[in-house]
């Protein structure tokens, strides 16, 4: 797990029309659906302007720590000043520190497995912007790489 900053940036995609939770198993349901809707109709492939192919997911605005409900967005980063094509939605992601931990190994469960450890030893969350970044490396679902960036009071 490694410390580092990230400036900020803007990303266009899909936002989770509600908020969802750990609960029960909810967000993997949730979280998944929309993932599916995002990958079925080819978004990743429809984001203008974008700087490139990563696709970004993100948990943010928790109202508390990560048994509480929190949002989620999945997009492509892309310059500030892009518009927003109907039907999409857009969310800025501050600067700030954050932790890095790499989830390695058969998708979804590396993922999975990841946030599972970072709920039981990362102690300085900052329960702000959390985010994945899904590149080349995560395309091998049976030999994925992830990042994960987790935000940090540090």
């Amino acid at each position: 797990m490694d410390k580092t900053k990230k400036s900020e940036f803007k990303l266009i995609g899909l936002k989770l029309d509600n908020k969802t939770t750990n609960e029960g198993g909810k967000s993997s349901v949730d979280c998944g659906n929309l993932w599916q809707k995002f990958e079925t109709e080819n978004f990743a492939e429809r984001i203008p302007y974008k700087l490139s192919d990563e696709i970004y997911a993100v948990y943010f605005d928790y109202e508390g720590d990560n048994t509480k409900p929190f949002s989620y967005f999945i997009g492509c980063k892309v310059k500030m000043d892009s518009d927003v094509p109907k039907g999409m939605d857009q969310l800025t992601v501050p600067a700030g520190n954050f932790t890095k931990v790499v989830a390695k190994g058969k998708m979804p469960d590396c993922v999975a497995n990841s946030w599972k450890e970072i709920w039981s030893s990362i102690t300085n969350r900052a329960y702000k912007y959390d985010f994945e970044i899904y590149d080349e490396r995560s395309k091998d679902w049976s030999n994925a790489e992830v990042e994960i960036f987790v935000s940090a009071n540090y």
